[in-house]
């Protein structure tokens, strides 16, 4: 718990720490402009979006990866304001490809900072394996949330099979991908 506090009041000090705690503080922006311009449903997609951009810095992560998940949150969330994901072919692929990249990587890195799994090179395939199925549980619980989105919140939701499973198949992409980068990604 200590070390968890510790990275919250750790101030920045070299100049990508500051660019990610700057996109963190614009995704904090983004909850109230979302809230008061598209409404509570948007602000809470928004407060999902700091959350994700807060993980990092609970993790201490390389600052390569604490800006890349920061980006790619804020532009998935945005993305669902301005109504992206139907209006470019292929743009909502491509964004779990990424976004499930990254958040199998944290998820992977947190389990191996807490001992839950096993930091070492020596179990590399097992890592790719983890982080795959990190990122296909990610994934699922995504499409789950969705789906719940769909039929008690917004029926405008967009869901489908064929977009479901899409949707999880671009998720394996992104998580196996980052899985084979993940000693790349890894805590500093």
């Amino acid at each position: 718990m200590r070390r968890l506090i510790d990275a919250f009041i750790r101030p920045p000090v070299r100049p990508s720490e500051f660019i990610a705690d700057a996109i963190r503080v614009l995704a904090v922006v983004s909850v109230f402009v979302a809230g008061v311009g598209w409404g509570p449903a948007q602000a809470g997609l928004f407060m999902l979006a700091l959350l994700g951009t807060l993980v990092p810095r609970a993790l201490a992560v390389r600052p390569f990866l604490d800006i890349l998940t920061g980006v790619v949150v804020l532009i998935a969330a945005w993305s669902n304001i301005f109504h992206l994901y139907t209006e470019l072919i292929g743009w909502d692929k491509v964004v779990h490809i990424v976004l499930t990249a990254v958040i199998a990587s944290l998820i992977v890195i947190g389990a191996q900072q807490t001992g839950l799994l096993p930091s070492s090179r020596r179990h590399r395939a097992g890592l790719i394996l983890a982080t795959l199925a990190a990122g296909l549980a990610a994934g699922s619980l995504w499409e789950m949330l969705e789906w719940g989105g769909h039929n008690f919140i917004d029926d405008g939701i967009f869901v489908g099979y064929d977009d479901t499973i899409g949707d999880l198949t671009a998720d394996g992409v992104g998580a196996l991908a980052a899985g084979f980068a993940l000693p790349f990604l890894g805590a500093r």
